[in-house]
């Protein structure tokens, strides 16, 4: 859940108990939980409210870098899961078997880090990291930061062919309806993102260009379809 999101919901329901779960459709559900303990302010401080928990029962989860190997405690590597309830593999699909399933653990494509308690935290999906400028970018913390402005009603980072950095960080906003409006002034409007950007993130995190749109594309699940938006922002580099 978005940490803006998590938070309007906190507020509208102050005696309901959340639980952030993280698992794949290969472990057939969850592996780790965050229990509504590491949801209440003291928790907060903890910095274990974002966290989508420990490794549940029968799971072991490791974070793990290009060769496999253990990254230190609170470095972001891909997250590697082992227990009874990970897939055996994909039907009539031994190459792709062979790629995720290495040495016994399945290798998710996801970004994350583990803290000294064994909490896990998502940062994105590895193949939407950004490269700029040799600096790796998670667009999942941009489209937190864009979230939180109050014009702003959601939001997705890719990455976009850049002659200077490599990649540049490309953002696609869609605006509250009350602000809609203002997507006209353009510049004035993404300055002011910008500005706002940079008062939470680094700033080669913060993006380079903006395009401001009435929807963004959706999966039947409900999830960003972060090619479309990569095609479309070739369409309108190349007009």
């Amino acid at each position: 859940m978005p940490p803006d999101l998590l938070d309007r919901a906190l507020a509208a329901w102050p005696h309901a108990e959340f639980f952030q779960a993280y698992g794949l459709t290969e472990t057939a559900g969850a592996v780790c939980i965050n229990l509504p303990s590491n949801h209440t302010p003291q928790a907060r401080a903890q910095g274990r409210l974002a966290s989508v928990g420990r490794a549940g029962l029968g799971a072991e989860i490791r974070i793990v870098d290009d060769s496999g190997h253990d990254v230190p405690r609170g470095t972001v590597g891909e997250i590697a899961v082992r227990g009874p309830m990970v897939t055996g593999g994909y039907w009539n699909l031994p190459e792709a078997t062979a790629q995720a399933i290495r040495g016994g653990w399945l290798h998710t494509g996801d970004g994350g880090r583990m803290d000294a308690d064994g909490y896990v935290f998502i940062a994105d999906r590895l193949k939407d990291m950004i490269i700029s400028g040799g600096e790796n970018v998670y667009p999942a913390e941009v489209e937190a930061a864009l979230r939180s402005h109050p014009a702003v009603a959601d939001a997705a980072v890719i990455g976009v062919p850049d002659a200077r950095w490599g990649e540049a960080v490309h953002a696609v906003v869609v605006l509250h309806a009350a602000y809609a409006g203002q997507a006209a002034l353009g510049i004035e409007l993404t300055a002011d993102l910008t500005a706002w950007c940079r008062r939470q993130l680094a700033g080669y995190k913060c993006p380079r260009s903006i395009h401001f749109s009435d929807a963004l594309p959706l999966s039947a699940a409900g999830k960003v379809l972060k090619t479309e938006l990569r095609a479309m922002q070739r369409l309108r580099s190349a007009a």
